[in-house]
């Protein structure tokens, strides 16, 4: 690899996007979490579709920690000036690491709070399924899971403001 090559691809502005990109990737917990509380829905509707509303409700719930992640990927952009027209920052390496390392919390706790917090919502579905009075148990067992996306989404987005740049 070549030295322009590479100073390109390994500076600070550059470890700063992928940063964003891996707070991004929360989104694959809520998109597995959703899948999975979908299915077990789509099963609860098709035995009794006046529990959709309920259904949709547990479904719902793993959803958030996409828009946590992305949360946190719109506040890196922002820092770096990628988004507002004022143009990317020159970052120094250390400055892209640091904003790289502060996205590894939400992204890697999403992409496993998400998909838990998926089948805790599937089986809070289940319950609806056969008392349908106790969906407050099953909103509560499945945002139980949430509660560690909340800290990941706090300890990045602080670590992502206590970056000087």
């Amino acid at each position: 690899m070549n030295t322009e090559v590479a100073n390109l691809l390994f500076n600070g502005s550059f470890l700063a996007i992928l940063g964003a990109s891996i707070a991004a990737l929360a989104g694959i917990g809520s998109a597995l979490g959703v899948g999975i509380a979908g299915q077990a829905a789509s099963g609860v509707v098709a035995e009794d579709p006046k529990k959709f509303g309920q259904a949709l409700i547990l479904q719902a719930l793993p959803g958030t920690q996409g828009i946590y992640g992305l949360l946190i990927a719109f506040i890196i952009m922002q820092k770096i000036g990628l988004l507002g027209g004022s143009g990317l920052m020159a970052l120094t390496i250390p400055q892209g690491a640091y904003i790289l390392a502060a996205s590894i919390p939400i992204g890697l706790v999403g992409i496993f709070s998400g998909y838990a917090q998926g089948k805790a919502a599937a089986a809070g579905i289940m319950l609806v399924s056969k008392r349908p009075e106790e969906i407050a148990k099953g909103m509560v067992y499945t945002a139980m899971v949430e509660t560690y996306a909340v800290l990941a989404l706090l300890i990045s987005f602080l670590m992502v403001n206590g970056v000087q740049l």
